[in-house]
């Protein structure tokens, strides 16, 4: 699959990416700041979450109507999101209107009102938005690992942040926060699809970008402290649930580890698909479970490697060992060629069919400019891929599969529920 990639920066630090896509009419315009929950201290846990819903409530010149009725002209969806590391803007639309989605994501970025009004009424939505995230529980499960995990480093607390730090969040520390923070040499700026990149820098140069770049560097240095990662065992009883959730994980390498590739294909031949170990033993064999897999979590320095599944909470013990059982193979006795094939030909399905979707690449293009600060080309990956060896799946395993660094968390009715680090064994 062909890519035609561009980059340039321009002098305040802004990076522009785009990747053309011959024969396609549509194009995915997407803004992307190195800015997330990971960058806030504490009193300000929550507030890239809360920037991420404010700046769609008007501008300057758009009020909150005028900002949906444009979307809905453009024919597209403009989505928004904010993680632990990012936040993100994005919208897919016909080619030629690319000009004006330019134009509706950059004054909503560059000229956010936040109108006191405004910012009062998203404190409810937000705080209804937690309240839907603990109804839900395996959402809640992993805020309550986390926070587990990594205690009061940023990673540790919710993106959404807590109801007493939202409702602080007045126009004036709002506005403070986004003009520090949400600015050019944070942002990168990624299209895909039937684009043409100079035109794209003209119209980054026209609109006289003026997101400033001062402060950007040492913010953060400061918030990307490296986390040490507890070996907790939360049991958290809630005897409205029908079903147990569970979480089992270990540390595991980073996104710019050169062993992520090894990473990925470790946590697809333990529970990525159908043919996985887990899902056959857990829910083909037994009938334990209805959801149950595995993943590879990763930030720029540290990773974690999970298994995750719901059961009835009469079975978790049982499902506990299965897991445990396969971690504790995969550290002794690794993997055989076939499970390693197999991992190879799903991951790299998957991501070429990603990138038949403009979405996906311009996420693509911005990801690794973000992560790496370069560009990963298709074939760079691919051949990353292919070259990762029994050997290493095994090397990673024996490495981060131990015993003493093994991380537990359940959900559920569980009274009555003792897990101890000899139900962890590894």
């Amino acid at each position: 699959m062909k890519e035609e990639i561009q980059q340039t920066r321009l002098d305040n630090g802004l990076t522009i990416l785009t990747d053309r896509m011959p024969g396609v009419r549509s194009a995915t315009l997407g803004f992307f700041f190195r800015v997330g929950s990971r960058q806030e201290p504490l009193e300000l846990n929550g507030i890239s979450h809360f920037i991420e819903h404010t700046v769609f409530k008007g501008t300057a010149k758009r009020t909150a109507l005028d900002i949906a009725i444009e979307q809905d002209r453009l024919g597209g969806n403009l989505d928004a999101f904010t993680s632990h590391e990012e936040t993100g803007f994005a919208i897919k639309v016909i080619d030629d209107q690319l000009p004006r989605a330019f134009d509706l994501i950059a004054d909503m970025l560059v000229n956010p009102r936040f109108d006191e009004a405004d910012l009062k009424a998203e404190q409810k939505v937000i705080i209804e938005e937690m309240k839907m995230v603990e109804d839900s529980p395996e959402d809640h499960l992993g805020d309550l690992f986390n926070e587990a995990v990594f205690g009061s480093h940023p990673l540790g607390l919710s993106i959404a942040g807590t109801p007493e730090t939202v409702r602080s969040f007045d126009r004036e520390k709002t506005r403070k926060y986004f003009v520090e923070t949400y600015n050019a040499s944070n942002l990168v700026i990624a299209a895909a699809g039937n684009v043409d990149h100079e035109a794209l820098v003209e119209l980054v140069q026209s609109a006289g970008f003026s997101l400033s770049s001062l402060g950007a560097e040492d913010k953060l240095k400061l918030a990307l402290s490296t986390p040490s990662l507890a070996a907790p065992i939360v049991i958290k009883q809630n005897p409205n649930l029908e079903q147990a959730h569970l979480i089992i994980a270990t540390p595991l390498v980073s996104a710019t580890d050169e062993r992520r590739y090894a990473a990925d294909l470790l946590s697809n031949i333990i529970g990525g698909g159908t043919s996985s170990r887990l899902w056959q033993k857990i829910r083909e064999e037994r009938g334990l479970a209805y959801s149950v897999g595995a993943s590879a979590v990763m930030y720029q320095d540290v990773g974690m490697f999970s298994v995750f599944a719901g059961t009835s909470p009469d079975q978790v013990e049982e499902v506990v060992e299965l897991a445990v059982a396969e971690m504790r193979d995969f550290a002794k006795n690794g993997v055989i060629n076939d499970e390693l094939d197999l991992a190879k030909a799903q991951t790299t399905a998957s991501i070429l069919l990603g990138l038949e979707d403009s979405a996906g690449r311009a996420a693509t293009l911005a990801q690794s400019e973000m992560v790496h600060g370069r560009q990963i080309s298709l074939d760079e990956a691919l051949d990353a891929i292919n070259a990762v060896t029994t050997g290493d799946i095994h090397a990673l395993a024996s490495e981060h599969f131990r015993t003493e660094n093994v991380m537990f968390a359940a959900l559920g009715d569980l009274a009555g529920l003792t897990i101890g680090r000899e139900h962890l064994a590894i």
